[in-house]
């Protein structure tokens, strides 16, 4: 199975290989922070780590949509692929992927990256495709993935009926890594398969007997134990398999099976008081299970060989009294799920805070129809349905959502609207006031003066009003009568308003050219202010002219979204209409199956009671005779 772990990898490949801004691994199995130039990258980032898919996807094709990530495009692509796969969009995410790899990228990212695509391919059963992307790569993948990708090999060579080859490939293992068991168990599956026994035996022993230290091994040791079992139980081996069944564990997976057959491998023995020991463990365990089942007919079928007639009879009397009551059960849950109820239960108490291809139920919901529940999880394609059903679920939540807010939107615009009609009169009114034209005049009047005073060096003309004031009052004094008198009073006077005048005269031609220079700075930043008022308020009569126009089309956005949304609601809803009827076919189909092997150890069960009583009468008329 592809894992969360495959599809981050997978995109964290291609973003160090095809974007300089994006540091290279700062460890083994941590990279450095992804360098992030456009924010609208940045939210997607954070919806996709906080593992929000949906949203994530949604900003992202929109950004794509409104150009909004050319600093970003690869990655973005690339990002797109990695969450087109966590909603099992395989083909999709491959198509990415492949054009991706047609650009110049990295020799060992893109083997890297033709592997993942190949483990892709296989998972949607497209081996051809898989094979096809296993033959594209080179001689750069580090040794662990190298040694993945054998492995990978070889279970396409047995998915498509080549032992042979895959014997070859796997007899050539080397090394002693978390593949070797692996390899080992899948070679002598293809030994098996190949009808090569004697060497399958060799190998499944061993891989049988081996002291795991972690469940994964543990489970892939039973597994051994019990293919090995099984097939040297179907080649009359029945004393080399009991061993090997009997190292299968008792609370594992595949302990009931397990426990089946080494009754089995007793019974062919004639050690029948023995196979009653595994036969009656299974008795007590889910009635659902197939080696339960079969224990249920295997009971009675061993007392009846060792001639307890009366508890052997007793025995199918209760094994067609638990058929029937199980078969009774499936119709009552049969009915249930053709009422349309059972899969809303899924996701009754569901959050749905997250969506995607990892998402597990995690408590079964509650009804006579659980017991049945497990064994439905158990297969791939309910799963993946169920999945697909509540994903279609999440949309048209989201949908009613968005629908909801439609009506929030136009109740904004409306509020926008109302706001600027309430503005504008006094926008208008502030504007009609505003004589800019008459100010860019006056400007450059001023500039014209300016430039006059310049060639004319006319300094009274920038004095400030207390020394224009000052030096039309010394003026004054000049002409007064009594200063023309010839008194030496009057000289005096005379002699203190020429030094006055004089001093104000060289502090004014002092400062002309300072005053002229900072005259003329206020009146070009008064120019510029005047530019940038022009297009203000050019901007300001475009909006008016313009904001209309926006109104009506936002208006026409808003309003055009109710009938599209609620079109895509009815199609959600045709989908999980269609979805639902799909899992209830296979529910149904399922429990159907169930029940057709219930009927058929009933049946069997019949039969057998039948002979029993033959049996039984048989003797007691001997006797009487």
């Amino acid at each position: 199975m592809i894992t969360r772990h495959t599809i981050f990898v997978c995109c964290f490949l291609f973003l160090v290989s095809l974007a300089p801004a994006v540091p290279a691994l700062a460890g083994k199995d941590d990279p450095e922070p992804i360098v992030v130039e456009e924010p609208h990258y940045g939210e997607i980032l954070f919806y996709f780590y906080q593992e929000d898919y949906f949203p994530a996807i949604v900003r992202l094709l929109a950004a794509q949509e409104q150009g909004q990530l050319e600093q970003h495009a690869a990655q973005a692509d690339l990002l797109k692929g990695g969450l087109y796969l966590s909603y099992g969009h395989h083909l999709e995410a491959a198509e990415i992927f492949e054009r991706l790899l047609a650009d110049n990228v990295n020799p060992e990212i893109r083997d890297r990256t033709w592997f993942f695509l190949a483990k892709i391919w296989r998972q949607r059963g497209y081996l051809d495709k898989a094979q096809r992307a296993l033959d594209n790569i080179g001689d750069n993948l580090p040794d662990d993935v190298k040694r993945e990708a054998t492995m990978l090999q070889a279970q396409l060579l047995i998915d498509g009926g080549e032992y042979d080859r895959a014997i070859a490939l796997l007899e050539g293992w080397k090394g002693k890594t978390e593949w070797s068991r692996y390899a080992q168990f899948n070679l002598g599956v293809a030994l098996v398969r190949s009808g090569r026994m004697d060497e399958a035996s060799k190998i499944l022993e061993e891989l049988g007997d081996i002291d795991p230290w972690n469940e994964e091994l543990t489970s892939l040791r039973d597994k051994a134990n019990l293919a090995l079992g099984y097939a040297l139980l179907q080649s009359g081996q029945a004393h080399e398999a009991k061993p090997l069944l009997q190292r299968v564990r008792l609370e594992g997976p595949f302990s009931n099976k397990a426990l089946l057959g080494v009754g089995w491998a007793d019974a062919e023995l004639d050690r029948y008081q023995r196979a009653l020991v595994p036969w009656m463990e299974l008795r007590g365990r889910n009635l659902l299970d197939p080696a339960v089942q079969e224990s249920m007919l295997a009971i009675p079928y061993a007392l009846a060989q060792l001639d307890s007639i009366s508890q052997a009879a007793d025995h199918y009397v209760n094994a067609i009294e638990a058929f029937y009551e199980e078969s009774n059960r499936i119709d009552r849950t049969i009915g249930h799920l053709e009422s349309g109820q059972f899969f809303d239960e899924f996701i009754t108490d569901d959050p749905l805070d997250s969506t995607g291809w990892y998402w597990r139920m995690e408590a079964l919901p509650e009804g006579p129809q659980a017991r049945y529940l497990f064994h439905l999880l158990a297969t791939h394609e309910f799963q993946e349905g169920l999945k697909n059903y509540r994903a279609l679920n999440y949309l048209w939540n989201n949908l009613d959502r968005w629908q909801q807010s439609v009506e929030v939107y136009a109740n904004m615009l409306e509020t926008r609207r109302l706001a600027y009609e309430e503005r504008l009169p006094r926008v208008q009114e502030a504007l009609s006031r505003a004589d800019i034209d008459g100010m860019v005049q006056r400007k450059l009047e001023f500039d014209a003066l300016l430039n006059d005073i310049e060639q004319s060096g006319d300094w009274l003309a920038l004095a400030n009003k207390r020394e224009f004031d000052m030096w039309g009052e010394i003026t004054s004094l000049e002409k007064t009568p009594s200063l023309s008198a010839d008194i030496p009073e009057a000289d005096e006077v005379r002699d203190k308003i020429k030094l006055l005048k004089g001093v104000l005269h060289w502090r004014l031609e002092k400062d002309f050219g300072d005053r002229l220079w900072r005259i003329r700075r206020d009146l070009r930043e008064t120019g510029e202010a005047l530019v940038e008022t022009q297009r203000a308020r050019r901007q300001v009569d475009d909006s008016m002219q313009k904001q209309p126009l926006e109104f009506r089309a936002f208006d026409e956005r808003v309003y055009g979204l109710e009938p599209r949304i609620e079109a895509m609601k009815m199609r959600v809803g045709d989908a999980m209409a269609e979805q639902r009827a799909f899992l209830q076919a296979i529910a149904v189909g399922e429990l159907q199956a169930q029940q057709r092997r219930m009927d058929t150890y009933t049946v069997q069960a019949r039969f057998a009671l039948a002979a029993i009583y033959d049996r039984a009468s048989t003797i007691t008329e001997a006797a009487v005779k």
